[in-house]
């Protein structure tokens, strides 16, 4: 019931780090095969029954922090001892154990691991007692789907849950979001009278509907999501966009700054969370501020700095009112 896999952060932000500097050597040898795998075409996932009865089996981990409902997610080491087993038709699960990798650049773009900033954002929100009560919420670059799993649990009206990679959709977002609305499901069902179908089969069929309600699924880069929702009719715009460990290479800013300006309502908001730097490719805060700051469409705002080990900050990002 504590913050599992944040035990030793250090060492997460050093593997993360090491990845992202060996991907950064590799597309300065290869610049063009980088900018080909980059580009990664769009999915709507649908939470399918098949996929929602994996469940099971399955171990979790269960984060708590102050006042916010408990969070569950799949177990991230058992995920990976059963990476061979699972269905992964990007081959990017047997990837990672093999080369012991958390990124691999236009490949794999560490959606598996729950990153440090991801936990921030979660301390952030209760801090400050935000609630989501009929809010449209895009969870951006989700992984595991943490926030925007408490955004739903805190009364958004819809939550949409985006990452780059497909097998991280359907084999870890999907499932963390209906371990969540079981539980929920669970709950409103206490005291059923007889007669009711059984129970397994109720919360399965319960939390499917709920998904299909409430949640929205999508995989690819961020340029092919960005058209994929502007196709939409009619187009949604969010009230919240979350965001967290995804400014740590500088070549996805355009397009990161792109979903935000096209996506986000007049009056909503980004929260960001973010290192000041990530070592080897040379992203980090300041140099999406100056990215920012140059396209002059937000006005950007430190929300709070974390200090312990590598700094951490969180960040919002509203349009600028001259633009109103």
């Amino acid at each position: 019931e504590t913050k599992a896999n944040c035990g030793d952060d250090s060492r997460a932000d050093n593997e993360k780090d090491e990845n992202v500097d060996a991907a950064k050597n590799q597309s300065k040898l290869e610049p063009s095969e980088s900018v080909c795998k980059a580009l990664k075409e769009a999915v709507e996932h649908q939470p399918t029954l098949d996929i929602l009865s994996q469940t099971e089996s399955s171990v979790t981990e269960t984060v708590s922090i102050g006042t916010l409902p408990s969070l569950h997610y799949l177990n991230e080491s058992v995920f990976e001892q059963t990476a061979p087993e699972r269905d992964d038709g990007e081959h990017i699960l047997l990837q990672t154990v093999t080369q012991n990798t958390d990124l691999i650049t236009g490949v794999y773009e560490g959606g598996l691991k729950i990153w440090e900033c991801t936990y921030d954002l979660l301390e952030y929100i209760d801090d400050e007692g935000e609630t989501f009560s009929r809010k449209r919420v895009l969870d951006l670059g989700c992984g595991a789907g943490l926030l925007g799993i408490l955004a739903l649990k805190r009364g958004a009206s819809k939550v949409h849950f985006q990452d780059y990679n497909s097998t991280v959709i359907e084999q870890l977002t999907i499932p963390n979001v209906f371990l969540n609305c079981e539980e929920d499901s669970e709950d409103e069902g206490e005291g059923k009278k007889d007669g009711s179908p059984p129970a397994k089969k109720r919360t399965l069929d319960s939390s499917h509907h709920s998904l299909s309600d409430h949640c929205s699924f999508f995989s690819g880069d961020w340029t092919s999501y960005l058209s994929l929702m502007q196709r939409k009719d009619p187009m949604l715009k969010y009230d919240i966009i979350f965001t967290s460990e995804t400014i740590y290479n500088t070549d996805y800013y355009p397009s990161l700054h792109n979903v935000f300006h096209k996506l986000l309502e007049e009056d909503g908001v980004v929260y960001l969370a973010t290192k000041s730097h990530y070592f080897g490719v040379g992203g980090g805060l300041y140099l999406f501020q100056r990215f920012v700051e140059d396209k002059d469409v937000f006005q950007i705002k430190s929300l709070k700095d974390i200090d312990q080990g590598l700094k951490r900050h969180i960040v919002s990002l509203t349009f600028k009112k001259s633009r109103l």
